[in-house]
């Protein structure tokens, strides 16, 4: 996954849930998803993982850096998680 936004004038309508739900129905051969966002972003944490089912399995940090974006100097990338969902098959 590249990139899922909703805009804020829009969150906690289940908007992000109802389109996250919609994708999952569009790639039902996918196995394993995976994304990654900032430490920051509490809300996206709350979403993924209590909303959606995804889980933490990594912790990405100065000590250890994001394999896709080692030295990029995105700032943003320097603490983010990485997340997981399996799905059923």
């Amino acid at each position: 996954m590249d990139l899922f936004y909703i805009y804020p004038d829009c969150h906690s309508r289940g908007l992000g849930y109802a389109v996250w739900k919609q994708i999952e129905s569009m790639y039902p051969e996918t196995k394993v998803w995976e994304l990654v966002t900032p430490c920051f972003e509490k809300r996206n944490i709350h979403f993924y993982v209590n909303k959606c089912g995804f889980h933490i399995v990594e912790y990405f940090n100065a000590h250890h850096k994001a394999p896709d974006y080692p030295d990029s100097g995105y700032e943003y990338r320097a603490e983010c998680f990485r997340f997981e969902k399996q799905m059923k098959q």
